[in-house]
This record gives C-alpha cells, sequence and structure tokens, in this order.
C-alpha cells in the first residue's frame, strides 16, 4: 500500500507529466500499474496472480498476490496455507482466493529500478507516438519552426517538440536561412523511424506552401467564398494563382490582395520577397489565358480547346511583358492554364497563320455564332473542362515566342 506523502508526490509527477509531455493520465497509470506488476514478478516469483489498483483520483495504490487456500502448501508463490488465510480474512476457507497485499518496500532496491526503469520506457514511447499522432495529422499543411542547424546540405528546423528536416532540394535557392530564423514550412511527410521516433520532412520549395498562406491569411478562403483553382511557382522567383469567388458580390483577386495589400503583403514577407501575380480564374480558356499573362495587355487570344494550344497578340510594345524574363511569365501562365501559349506582336501577328480574325472566318453557311468570340476566338463548347491542372508536356515543350529567350521582364 503505498502511503499519503507517495500518493501526493505520483499525482504531482503524473499532473506535470500529462501537461508538459501531453500523455494522457490513463496511458500513465496503465505504465504504473505494468511497472508494479513487473516488479513483483521480478522480485518474488515470475507469475500471473499478482494484482495492482490505483485510485484515479488520489492516486493511492495497491498491490495484491492472488493466492489459492489450501490444506498443505506446495507452491508458495500461489498457494497459501488455511491457517494464514484465516489471518488475512478469518472468513476465507480451503478453495477460496486470498488476496494477500504486498508492501512496496518489499520489492528491494534492484525491483525498484527495474520499475522505475519500465515507467520511464513506456513515457519515452507514449511521447514519441504523441508526437507523431501530432504531426501526421499536419501532412500537406504549414506548420512554424526555428531554423537549428546544418547537417551537410541539409538544415534541421525545431518545431517545438521535435525536429524536421529541411532536404536541400527543398530549400529555395536564393534563401539564405540562418540559425534562430523563425519560418513557416510545408509538411511533405510524416513517418515513423526503426526507432519508434517520427521522421519530419518539410519543404519551402512547394507550391502548396503559398496555397497555405493564403489560405490562413484570406477568410474568404477558410470559409469558402473564394476558392484558388490553380496555382504554379517558381520558388524564390514568383508565383502565380489563379482565384474564384462563388459569390458574386465578393471580388476574389482583392480579398486576396486585401486592404492596402495587407494580406499578399504577409504572403510575399514570409517567401522573403518572391513576387506574386493573383488572376481571377475563367472557365473560358481565352480570358483566362489573358488573365494568366498579366500584367501585360492582350489584344487578341486564339484558344483551341482541342490541341490545348493558345495563340495571344499582344500590343508591340507589351511583348516582352508578356514573355517575361528570360520567359518567365508565358512559362508560368502555360503552366497555370495548362494550355500551350505563343505570343506575336501585331506586327508580327499580321504574318502569320493563326493569329488573325480572317483565319477563324468560315463561309457564311459554315459559320456557327456560337463557337465563336471575336475577341477571344474560341468559346466556350461544352468540351472544355476548365480544369487549370499543369501540364509537364507544355512545361517541358517551351514553345513560345521566338523573343522569349531574349525578353526582359517591364514590370
Amino acid at each position: 500500500m503505498s502511503s499519503d506523502n507517495t500518493a501526493a508526490e505520483l499525482k504531482l509527477a503524473l499532473d506535470m507529466l500529462e501537461k508538459e509531455k501531453e500523455i494522457s493520465r490513463d496511458v500513465l497509470f496503465d505504465a504504473i500499474e505494468g511497472a508494479l506488476l513487473k516488479a513483483c514478478q521480478n522480485h518474488f516469483v515470475k507469475a500471473d496472480n499478482y494484482k495492482v489498483e490505483i485510485d484515479r483520483e488520489t492516486c493511492e495504490y495497491h498491490v495484491y498476490a492472488e493466492k489459492e487456500v489450501v490444506d498443505e502448501v506446495e507452491d508458495p508463490g500461489l498457494q497459501i496455507s488455511l491457517s494464514d488465510a484465516k489471518e488475512v480474512d478469518p472468513s476465507l476457507n480451503v478453495g477460496d482466493t486470498a488476496r494477500i497485499e504486498i508492501q512496496s518496500r518489499e520489492f528491494g532496491r534492484i525491483a525498484a529500478q527495474n520499475a522505475k526503469s519500465y515507467i520511464l520506457q513506456m513515457i519515452r514511447e507514449k511521447e514519441r507516438d504523441a508526437i507523431y499522432n501530432q504531426y501526421v495529422g499536419k501532412q500537406r499543411s504549414i506548420v512554424t519552426g526555428i531554423v537549428q542547424r546544418r547537417v551537410g546540405d541539409n538544415l534541421t528546423i525545431n518545431l517545438g517538440k521535435t525536429d524536421a528536416i529541411l532536404n536541400v532540394n527543398e530549400q529555395v535557392e536564393s534563401e539564405h536561412l540562418r540559425p534562430n530564423d523563425r519560418v513557416k514550412v510545408y509538411v511533405l511527410e510524416v513517418k515513423k523511424t526503426e526507432k519508434g521516433g517520427s521522421r519530419i520532412l518539410v519543404s519551402r520549395t512547394h507550391k502548396d506552401l503559398v496555397k497555405c498562406l493564403f489560405e490562413s491569411e484570406v477568410a474568404e478562403i477558410q470559409d469558402g467564398t473564394v476558392e484558388i483553382k490553380a496555382i504554379v511557382r517558381e520558388p524564390g522567383s514568383r508565383s502565380k494563382i489563379a482565384v474564384w469567388s462563388n459569390n458574386p458580390d465578393v471580388d476574389a483577386v482583392g480579398a486576396c490582395v486585401g486592404v492596402n495589400s495587407s494580406r499578399v503583403n504577409s504572403v510575399v514577407d514570409e517567401l522573403r520577397g518572391e513576387k506574386v501575380d493573383i488572376v481571377n480564374w475563367d472557365d473560358n480558356p481565352g480570358r483566362l489565358i489573358e488573365n494568366a499573362l498579366s500584367p501585360a495587355k492582350i489584344v487578341a487570344v486564339f484558344a483551341d480547346p482541342e490541341t490545348r494550344i493558345g495563340k495571344v497578340v499582344v500590343p508591340d510594345d507589351q511583348l516582352s511583358l508578356a514573355i517575361g524574363l528570360k520567359g518567365q511569365n508565358a512559362r508560368l501562365a502555360a503552366k497555370l492554364t495548362n494550355y500551350k501559349i505563343d505570343i506575336k506582336s501585331e506586327t508580327q501577328a499580321k504574318d502569320a497563320v493563326g493569329f488573325r480574325y480572317e483565319d477563324y472566318m468560315f463561309d457564311d453557311d459554315e459559320y456557327d455564332e456560337e463557337e465563336y468570340d471575336e475577341e477571344y476566338g474560341y468559346t466556350e463548347d461544352g468540351e472544355y473542362t476548365g480544369d487549370g491542372e499543369y501540364s509537364e508536356e507544355y512545361a517541358e515543350e517551351g514553345e513560345y515566342a521566338d523573343e522569349a529567350a531574349e525578353g526582359s521582364d517591364e514590370e
């Protein structure tokens, strides 16, 4: 039986462990019960006739050995004589089960040390499980951490109760993170190690880092009024996101930008200066391509949903802006719209097949007014899904105007 002081100390220790380690009291009580049973078996005899009772409120505990009452004892660990049993409980008779209480001081020093080691081991295991369960639920979301140290080319990020790994291929080349820097990272994967710990892999380059940052900043995204339909990113340089409002009275782009650009600036600050273009999503491929090429002004777009090719005409003085530095603006627009985009200036378009309105004019009896839009070329004809997903095929081909390689960003 435990003393009042022992019970009070145990209760205090359990309260501290529950608060600091976030391990439930039931788990801790199970660990203590297991440790006491193990101590009994190690000190007395390896048998299954020991029972532990702990009051979950007061933390007072009792340890019993259940023994069969017999006339002649053959196994002292499992049996007790009738005379000895009568001293415990006068009502006991041969064949009954006597509960003999064992004082913890009888365990001995070695048994007590073993019990302590068992409890600590159980607590460490439950703590590791608690950390794993906490972070496995945060996969595909962002967490805040502090840069700890560099291990080779990788960085360790302290998340509070555990560390995460930021591999070199998940780091932004233009960022120079230093120890004690506070950063937000995207949780890629959480898995258990062979020793029972947790291995957490995080990223600063994933496009969904930008998505999650906007979700945390924009209330309209959180409540579902505004949706992020598509997002593309060249880490450290530029991102483009296409947004859509489910409420005609809510401006999707304005909601993401915020008053005095407060919301988008918060995202840009966290991305350490990476530019972010926010454009309106449109199910019409021509309008979507025009929006995606922002901030360049567009004269005409001829979009073919079957071939997923968009031919774009821009003013002569907007060609470099539409293409962007080293073709970046056109490249990101192609990924955002999932269209191969070819851009020409008005002067170039005059002699280029597919860039003139007359190339899409039909005989009077063949012209279908519903399938042709004078400003955007093809309109919705029921075949275009408007999913806006990124296509590796279009990105790798890189078929933009010849000027892309020499274009300059005029923003």
